[in-house]
């Protein structure tokens, strides 16, 4: 197993050992090797266009560890999921690799963001996964009712929590990430905090936030 599939690895069991719902212990051989993928597009890609702040590999495969922490809040009946500003598919790219059966659109409306989406959806061979070049508000008015939608560091956390009421059915899910900084979270919001295993130094520890 190399260096980024054990980190991989490892994070997910920390994960699970405290998700909110059954999950497998362990990901995939072939789950593994699609992330690993991912990783080596992500770091080619990301030498000519800014798609992360991060340089280093490590850092990298920290964006992807973390990613993996929305999967044991998704619905296991939940059908379409939608990633808003998805970037470099952090996290619908992820969640796409590791819940082949949930279809992801991705939005991503800067040109160059979106066709390395196009590109990790054709190389990694993903028919679930789906990166539109819109807007959110564009988007909207032509298609709702997601059973999930989820955005990573791209707005503020109270703004995307009321944002996402436009794209979500009624029932479904809203997921955002929250980082170091915790903000007032509306009643109808549940904070789920969780650790990961670092590289180096101390578990980084963050939250992912879910509304209905």
């Amino acid at each position: 197993m190399t260096s980024a599939a054990r980190q991989l690895q490892e994070a997910w069991q920390s994960l699970a050992g405290a998700a909110p719902a059954t999950i497998d212990a362990t990901l995939d051989d072939a789950t593994l090797a699609r992330l690993e993928q991912y990783l080596a597009l992500l770091d080619k890609w990301n030498r000519h266009i800014n798609l992360s702040g991060s340089r280093e590999r490590d850092a990298l495969i920290a964006h992807v560890a973390d990613c993996l922490a929305v999967v044991p809040h998704l619905p296991n009946d939940a059908a379409r999921a939608l990633d808003v500003g998805s970037g470099a598919g952090l996290p619908g790219a992820i969640v796409a690799i590791v819940k082949p059966t949930l279809v992801v659109t991705a939005i991503e409306p800067v040109h160059k963001k979106h066709a390395f989406l196009a590109t990790v959806a054709r190389e990694l061979q993903l028919p679930n996964f789906q990166p539109l070049p819109v807007r959110l508000e564009q988007h909207v008015a032509v298609a709702t009712g997601y059973d999930v939608v989820m955005s990573r560091a791209t707005f503020a956390l109270p703004t995307w929590l009321e944002l996402a009421r436009g794209a979500v059915r009624s029932g479904g899910l809203i997921i955002g990430m929250e980082g170091s900084e915790q903000h007032a979270l509306p009643p109808q919001a549940q904070r789920h905090p969780y650790s990961l295993p670092a590289a180096a130094g101390p578990a980084r520890t963050r939250a992912i936030v879910v509304a209905r």
